[in-house]
């Protein structure tokens, strides 16, 4: 394992302490490229599938694709402006989760939050899908490469994000300002050939397989509505941004509705006046750039930021679900090690948990975008619907200033995206969208089980009851023949037996505690004074938040003043029912016993605590 630090440290950077927290927050041009790259590079493919529901029913009905992107405008328009209100409610941060738990119940909240879940694995699917096939559609060599493209760019985005929240901004912001700054100038030109009659007037002729009615153009808007995906990434990550951290989140959300906006109406417009149609193996980005610009350096140049965007897409999601699995897995519903911190102060295990489960999307469906296109925008329109709901039962209970109009705005936009929603559950409910229908409730029993299990393992080690030891405080020996350290993680039954354990073995006990910044030292001395008053307790702050190195070093310290005797290292250890329940707990014990191992201590024993 000696590899590993180095390979560690030359892929992901140095590591940060806790101190520098605050030194890795968004400005606002950070956070537009981080937050916002979801939502912007969804016109690369959004209009695209309005033409393709529009399409079965021939020709004719393909100059609809305008009014219906207007009403998805609107819909923005309303969502961008609900979301403010959640913004200005929520200072600290109000994904859909928060909102929809403490405002509707713990249930709404669950569905919220696993919805929203399983919209970021599909953003970074979906967005990974979609720049490969910008890729392929420029190099069509790459075609039958698909699948293995899109595993490689998943790890590029895995690595840039475990790097940290401003070196993935410092890494995302050019191409997406890139991207932005290139569509304005397609659109522009676009614009330009049409003001000096250089396009063509007529779509080909196209074989009608459905007829014209209310219920397909339904479906084309809500297949056109996965524009609307990643607009709330900026209420989940309002932490992110640098100080005042609202009024900034507040404002780049108004310069995305407005950027994205434009950019959706204008694509869509073109392709209808350009008569642009989707063919299998060319997006339709890149033949309204082969259109406008020809074959020059323009359009490969085009594509180029369109599949660096569709990827950077995916870091929306890489943003929020680490943060959404923190604040789910800080209440009990998920495993205790997405809420911990990593070296560059990214919560890791939720970055590379992302990074699996997209991946294996990404293998089932062959890396095709059209495939898990009908599983999208289901999960994103129910949060948005809770969120809102959630937010109007809050006006009405607090009654604040200006409590009335915010509860209107917000009332509307829970109204217009649970319409959206019932729309977009109909339409593509046999297309494939029934699996997300059914793995929310799987998911939410999922959080519950884990909940249970932790209340269970809480009152199964809870010193509740337990009377005061009344041990005297030891009297050190004037050899030392038997020394012992006892590793404190929390003060709870199953180190209480350890260290009965320890007195029947040693003549001198240490216990030591590693605080990462979530210690309660005043309780935690006060519990130990209880219980254990005749073993001294050594608290180590640990900056770096590791627990490993600082038992180590204090470990390695202490043999140095006890040399010539066997130095015990005990170690507690819970013992669950059931073998996958080991993976609700972190690993320190295995992680612990392996460097004490590499260190050459020759006694380390584990006191199991049996559930």
């Amino acid at each position: 394992m000696s590899f590993y630090p180095p390979l560690k440290r030359f892929l992901l950077g140095r590591t940060l302490p806790t101190s520098a927290h605050a030194e890795e927050r968004l400005s606002i041009a950070a956070a537009l490229a981080v937050l916002s790259s979801d939502a912007l590079s969804s016109v690369a493919y959004a209009t695209e599938e309005i033409l393709l529901v529009l399409i079965l029913a021939g020709s004719s009905p393909l100059g609809l694709s305008v009014p219906i992107a207007i009403a998805i405008m609107i819909l923005l328009a309303i969502v961008v402006l609900s979301y403010r209100q959640t913004i200005r409610a929520y200072p600290q941060g109000g994904g859909s989760y928060i909102v929809a738990r403490e405002n509707l119940g713990i249930y709404p909240g669950l569905v919220a939050g696993g919805s929203l879940m399983i919209d970021y694995i599909l953003t970074v699917t979906v967005s990974i899908s979609a720049g490969t096939a910008a890729l392929t559609s420029l190099v069509p060599a790459l075609l039958p490469f698909t699948v293995s493209l899109c595993l490689i760019f998943i790890f590029l985005l895995t690595i840039a994000n475990l790097r940290g929240v401003k070196e993935s901004g410092k890494i995302f912001m050019i191409p997406t300002y890139t991207f932005i700054v290139s569509i304005f100038v397609l659109i522009a030109f676009g614009l330009f050939k049409q003001a000096t009659g250089h396009i063509s007037t007529n779509y080909p002729s196209i074989p009608v397989k459905e007829g014209l009615s209310l219920f397909f153009i339904l479906r084309a808007f809500s297949a056109g509505c996965t524009a609307l995906t990643g607009v709330e990434a900026i209420s989940d990550g309002v932490l992110a941004f640098k100080e005042p951290e609202w009024k900034n989140a507040r404002l780049t959300l108004m310069y995305l509705g407005v950027i994205l906006g434009l950019m959706f109406i204008g694509i869509t417009y073109l392709s209808h006046i350009y008569h642009i149609i989707p063919t299998e193996g060319e997006t339709l980005v890149s033949q309204l750039g082969r259109e406008i610009f020809g074959d020059g350096l323009f359009h490969g140049f085009l594509q180029v930021v369109t599949l660096l965007i569709l990827l950077l897409a995916a870091n929306t999601s890489y943003a929020d679900f680490p943060r959404l699995c923190y604040f789910l897995a800080r209440d009990g519903f998920l495993p205790r090690q997405l809420a911990l911190l990593g070296d560059r102060l990214v919560y890791s295990n939720g970055i590379i948990l992302l990074s699996l489960c997209a991946a294996i999307l990404v293998v089932i469906f062959k890396g095709q975008v059209n495939a898990v296109i009908p599983l999208y925008a289901v999960g994103v329109f129910t949060s948005f619907t809770l969120s809102q709901a959630g937010m109007v039962r809050r006006w009405f209970r607090e009654k604040s200033s200006g409590w009335l109009a915010s509860a209107l705005m917000n009332g509307l936009g829970a109204i217009a995206t649970a319409v959206v929603l019932g729309v977009i559950i109909s339409t593509k409910f046999l297309l494939g969208a029934w699996l997300v229908v059914v793995a929310v409730p799987m998911l939410v029993a999922l959080f519950f089980t884990i909940r249970r299990h932790y209340q269970y393992v809480a009152e199964s080690i809870s010193l509740k009851g337990m009377p005061p030891r009344g041990y005297l405080p030891r009297s050190k020996p004037a050899v030392v023949t038997h020394p012992a350290v006892v590793v404190v993680g929390q003060l709870n039954r199953g180190t209480v037996e350890a260290l009965d354990y320890a007195r029947t073995i040693a003549d001198e006990i240490v216990a030591v505690h590693v605080d990462i910044g979530s210690t309660d030292k005043e309780r935690l001395q006060e519990e130990w004074l209880h219980l254990e008053r005749d073993i001294p307790l050594e608290i180590i702050e640990s900056p770096y938040r590791s627990v490993i190195e600082p038992i180590i070093k204090f470990v390695s310290e202490f043999e140095e003043r006890h040399q010539g005797v066997f130095t015990t290292v005990i170690i507690p250890a819970l013992v669950p029912h059931n073998w996958w329940e080991s993976f609700l707990h972190n690993q320190t014990v295995l992680f612990l016993k392996t460097a004490l191992r590499a260190k050459k201590s020759r006694v380390v024993t584990t006191v199991r605590y049996y559930l």
